[in-house]
């Protein structure tokens, strides 16, 4: 019978989706627009 091997527990590696996206990507200016709407005015709870 085979035998399935996974990744070693002491190599895991913890990392953010803020780390993996490039400080030049466009997604970086959306958030920062987002961030700056008065979203209760717009009638967002």
């Amino acid at each position: 019978m085979n035998h399935i091997s996974g990744i070693p527990r002491l190599q895991m590696q913890m990392s953010s989706l803020e780390d993996s996206i490039d400080q030049e990507n466009p997604v970086r200016f959306i958030d920062a627009f987002v961030e700056h709407l008065d979203l209760p005015k717009l009638g967002f709870y």
